[in-house]
């Protein structure tokens, strides 16, 4: 599998890492011994980020790694996040980044992960009533603590992640990016690239419709989250299944699954990028993982780019409480 380099100077790591989420919360209902033995497939096939965050279900994805942590902490990497405030069983959130809540939030996260010191503790989302550089001292007296290896931002702009490493190296910056959410393109990668940091792409199979398998959300559980999502409502949905449509035949001529090409594309493109799809299925993840050993050439990720332009895609990524602390660029 091809390797990352986590920030500046930090570990080398699988390139397709683990997003955990869906495993507690937002897609439906989910078993928790099943959970767990996709996520040792995916440690024994070389998988080392695993990504959570303490709003995933309220605490219980992380204590959901904590066995994993326990048997592989040398093997894996582990990034949680802070930030995000919800009431059980509601979508609405509201964002705080007060120092004594994110010393709290820290605490509580490495309570429930069972570990003394976080690899990747992130901001999940920015409140823009504390300035990124108050913030970051506190990420930084944390790691002077002991408490955290490594500092991460989600969904900030360039300028907010130049300032941020201005005070202390950021490892790793993680924004929605696929092939239908293509923001970061807007000089966020170039800031990454120029400070070293990772960029971690959350969602990069478009929250499973760029697997080609879903067709409508008529078969999704009621609380799903895509039932919510203005990218999923019905004439959005009829309008970006023809680029599915496009995606799979580009696949078929390749003998490979949407899926993979999707995740390929992330990888071949970018050498800074790190995906993280999520997955619930073992077939899921091992088919994941022939996508990130696949080479496309600069001839066929110049095609996808033309095919996923993004004034073809229709719909929002979030519905309106889903844009709290997102910095758009």
């Amino acid at each position: 599998m091809p390797t990352r380099t986590l920030g500046p100077k930090g570990p080398t790591l699988s390139a397709l890492g683990f997003g955990c989420m869906g495993m507690s919360e937002f897609y439906g209902p989910s078993d928790d011994a099943e959970s767990r033995r996709v996520l040792e497939a995916a440690v024994e096939a070389g998988i080392q980020m695993f990504d959570t965050a303490d709003t995933y279900g309220l605490g219980h994805n992380e204590r959901l790694l904590a066995p994993l942590i326990a048997a592989h902490g040398a093997r894996i990497c582990v990034a949680t996040k802070f930030g995000i405030a919800r009431e059980p069983g509601q979508y609405a959130r509201s964002i705080n980044n007060q120092p004594d809540y994110i010393r709290r939030a820290c605490d509580a996260s490495r309570q429930r992960l069972g570990v003394d010191t976080i690899d990747l503790y992130y901001c999940h989302r920015r409140d823009p009533a504390v300035p990124i550089e108050a913030l970051m001292e506190t990420l930084a007296a944390l790691v002077s603590e002991g408490k955290v290896r490594a500092i991460g931002l989600s969904e900030v702009s360039a300028d907010t992640l130049r300032r941020a490493a201005a005070i202390h190296p950021v490892a790793a910056v993680q924004s929605e990016y696929s092939l239908w959410s293509r923001e970061p393109e807007h000089g966020l990668l170039e800031a990454c690239r120029e400070l070293g940091t990772t960029l971690v792409a959350y969602s990069p199979l478009g929250r499973g419709f760029l697997t080609g398998a879903l067709a409508s959300t008529e078969s999704l559980a009621e609380d799903d989250f895509r039932r919510r999502s203005p990218r999923f409502a019905d004439d959005a949905m009829a309008h970006n299944q023809r680029l599915v449509d496009a995606l799979t035949a580009f696949a078929t001529v390749r003998d490979a699954t949407p899926a993979q090409i999707a995740l390929a594309w992330l990888i071949n493109k970018h050498p800074n990028v790190m995906p993280i799809p999520g997955t619930r299925k073992i077939s899921r993840l091992h088919e994941n993982l022939a996508g990130a050993a696949l080479t496309l050439n600069t001839a066929e990720i110049a095609e996808l780019d033309t095919l996923f332009d993004p004034d073809a895609v229709a719909g929002e990524r979030y519905p309106e409480a889903g844009w709290s602390g997102i910095e758009r660029t």
